[in-house]
């Protein structure tokens, strides 16, 4: 008991409170009668009270008050779990990945390819346009256009578009929001198709910069109009046939501003789907060029070729 009030004094002498007070102190002197749980640092008796409360309380001698439990704790294995990684540690730590670093290749881990791809100013395009895609390439644009206004987009494109095996996966409004900030980023954007441009995707390969607009020999192009189902009541499909012809309209603009032809011809050419090879892409105005590597044979000759008649 002779323990108790020295340990009482050393707790409450600073403190205002009587009824607080008491109750501490019956706690104290409960917690006193575990001998086990005692400690003696530099000739004082100390409390851990860590086991009573799951939250950490503050030091004995230190006057850390803890507001929940009133308790107080000079455990030296509670500050070591406070500083130890393994405990609570992480929380406020952002944890940063490196994508790739310089080095031999058998050194180094393989590097995440998207953001490797994406650090060389690469947008790369796989998929179907739908939301969450959309909004992936509208970021990554803007981002490339804060960090250097003046270097170059290189965007890839292997997209059917808005459908992929005859269904439909999103909306053309998707492709127009793409569009709008290619044409409002300052960068050029310098577009290849990697496989097949279909659709909507067609649009964004030939809103490209003039004169950097290409496709690789094995790739397949292709325009279309707009796809559209409809179910409900008679008024709500009139509504939603006039919002297709809408879309419509707009996408025949669009597609007659970077072609070069008029917005009748377009109009007839997509009423059924309408195939490019690389080659005939050019010669339709949707490409500038077809890249060819160091294996081929022509080195795109055939392309300029046809484009002079020559052949």
């Amino acid at each position: 008991m002779a323990t108790a009030r020295c340990l009482e004094t050393s707790l409450f002498a600073c403190s205002s409170s009587q009824p607080q007070r008491s109750i501490v102190s019956r706690r104290a002197t409960t917690a006193c009668g575990l001998s086990s749980r005692n400690k003696r640092i530099n000739g004082a008796v100390c409390l851990d009270t860590s086991f009573l409360s799951h939250h950490v309380a503050g030091s004995l001698l230190g006057s850390s008050l803890s507001g929940a439990s009133g308790l107080f704790s000079l455990s030296k294995s509670v500050n070591q779990r406070q500083s130890s990684p393994r405990n609570g540690a992480r929380r406020g730590v952002v944890t940063m990945v490196i994508p790739f670093q310089r080095g031999d290749a058998t050194q180094q881990p393989p590097p995440d390819l998207p953001s490797y791809l994406f650090k060389n100013r690469i947008v790369f395009l796989g998929m179907s346009l739908v939301p969450s895609v959309t909004e992936l390439i509208m970021a990554e644009l803007l981002y490339l256009q804060y960090e250097d206004p003046d270097k170059p987009i290189y965007m890839y494109i292997n997209s059917t578009g808005t459908t992929k095996d005859g269904e439909k996966l999103g909306y053309e409004t998707e492709a127009f929001a793409i569009y709008d900030t290619m044409s409002y980023v300052k960068p050029p954007i310098f577009t290849l198709c990697v496989g097949n441009a279909w659709g909507e995707a067609a649009l964004l390969l030939a809103a490209g910069s003039k004169g950097n607009r290409a496709a690789l020999p094995s790739s397949t192009i292709m325009i279309k109009q707009p796809i559209a189902q409809f179910r409900g009541q008679a008024t709500d499909i009139d509504i939603a046939r006039k919002e297709v012809r809408n879309i419509k309209t707009e996408l025949v603009n669009l597609y007659a501003r970077h072609l070069g032809h008029s917005a009748e011809k377009i109009e007839e050419d997509i009423r059924r789907p309408k195939y490019f090879s690389p080659e005939e892409a050019v010669e339709y105005g949707i490409i500038d060029k077809v890249l060819y590597g160091d294996k081929g044979q022509d080195k795109g000759v055939v392309a300029d070729l046809k484009r002079a008649q020559l052949i």
